[in-house]
């Protein structure tokens, strides 16, 4: 396919945007706001009556639309409707609604030149100078930008293969929730519930395996058991701050911030210089917890790196394995998150003190812990191959978007073709 054989199309040539009011015609209506749409998946939103619904609840939708938020558009607050029965639908007049009306245009093909990164980020810019309270965006800005356009059946085949990525990527992260979820079950099954196996094979607990009641854990725990902390199984190392270890050459790693933790190393990624103390280098496979602010916890995929402040690296204390240190301080995430709930303040940050005042059931040895490290360290070691393998794709997909877009790069089998 040659460069020349493209049209440039503006995206008012494209779609037009629709803001049809809804009827009203019925006692509930499903709320789609903004939230209710992230990288292209429409959420199931809010059965609400029409009498509590709120002014910005207005417009109506069809199979096919698009919806773009106005604000913020690197957030990627978009979504494909999907839905064949969009009659129960009112959406928030913050999301712009999509509706193509040229059929020389693939709908796939147009949804992947809307959404591609660079593209966002092209509107974030013009949304950030903009004035107002918000990074905002109108349609009468957006119209106005245009996509190279091949012939259908090109914009067709690329659409296939960008697709395949996708599904890729999507499967890859549904067997990591079903990989994650094993584990959980399992570590629950023996640390939680207490049904490890007996010296017989059989689940302790359920066997009738003496418990005794632990004060200080205010619940029964097996035999032999006592109460400890977090700090009894664990180091935790907090990060630098980075700002003050810049590079001045080209010998440097990304620094790994809260945001990195949630999206991966990016352009926008800062960097922090090489010869950082090796405690406060990341490697993949770490386990991450950020204390301050917004209370996660993972196991880092995205290569080697410089740990910012706020963000402590987990590591093993007292022989403990991986799994168990990252499933016991899961755990007691949830029950910050519920203490400040409960006070009805934001828990700002953790401290040496919270955990230490921490309490969890330990086993009388390391042997069942490390007993079920066998099973559940692969699965870790598993989830954090398919999330770099998401990073490759991704990556991937990033580059070659535009280059089958700008036709440097051409697809070579049919669309029959599996």
């Amino acid at each position: 396919m040659k460069k020349e054989k493209f049209n440039i199309l503006r995206i008012g040539d494209i779609v037009h945007t629709v803001s049809e009011t809804h009827k009203f015609d019925k006692d509930f209506l499903i709320a789609i706001n903004t939230s209710d749409v992230y990288n292209g998946v429409m959420g199931k939103g809010a059965l609400t009556p029409v009498a509590n619904l709120k002014g910005q609840f207005k417009k109506t939708i069809k199979t096919g639309d698009l919806l773009f938020s106005e604000i913020r558009p690197a957030n990627r607050r978009f979504a494909k409707v999907t839905a064949t029965e969009c009659q129960d639908f009112v959406v928030s007049t913050k999301l712009m609604v999509l509706r193509k009306f040229n059929d020389q245009v693939d709908s796939d093909y147009f949804y992947y030149c809307l959404t591609n990164q660079p593209f966002l980020d092209t509107l974030q810019r013009r949304a950030e100078n903009r004035i107002g309270s918000f990074p905002q965006i109108t349609f009468d800005l957006l119209s106005g930008y245009a996509f190279p356009i091949p012939p259908l059946e090109e914009q067709k085949r690329i659409s296939k293969v960008i697709a395949s990525i996708d599904r890729k990527i999507e499967l890859n992260k549904q067997i990591n929730d079903n990989l994650e979820a094993m584990a959980k079950q399992l570590y629950d099954y023996w640390f939680v519930q207490f049904d490890f196996p007996d010296e017989n094979g059989k689940p302790y607990k359920s066997s009738g395996g003496k418990m005794v009641w632990n004060e200080k854990l205010r619940k029964y725990i097996p035999e032999g058991w006592h109460c400890g902390s977090l700090l009894d199984i664990a180091e935790y190392t907090n990060g630098l701050a980075c700002q003050k270890f810049r590079p001045i050459d080209n010998n440097y790693l990304p620094v790994i911030k809260i945001k990195e933790m949630r999206d991966g190393i990016t352009s926008e990624t800062e960097r922090v210089r090489s010869d950082i103390n090796d405690d406060v280098k990341v490697y993949d496979g770490d386990v991450l917890f950020s204390w301050s602010a917004s209370l996660e916890i993972m196991l880092w995929a995205y290569g080697k790196g410089g740990l910012n402040q706020h963000i402590f690296k987990v590591t093993s204390k007292n022989g403990y394995p991986r799994f168990f240190y990252y499933f016991q301080i899961l755990e007691y995430i949830g029950i910050f998150k519920r203490m400040a709930e409960a006070r009805k303040t934001t828990m700002g940050h953790i401290t040496q003190d919270h955990l230490c005042q921490s309490t969890i059931a330990l086993p009388s040895s390391l042997a069942l812990p490390n007993m079920l490290a066998k099973y559940i360290e692969p699965i870790f070691d598993e989830v954090v191959a398919n999330n770099q393998e998401i990073i490759m794709l991704t990556k991937q997909r990033k580059e070659l978007l535009p280059l089958l877009m700008n036709g440097q790069a051409t697809v070579n089998y049919h669309l029959s073709d599996d």
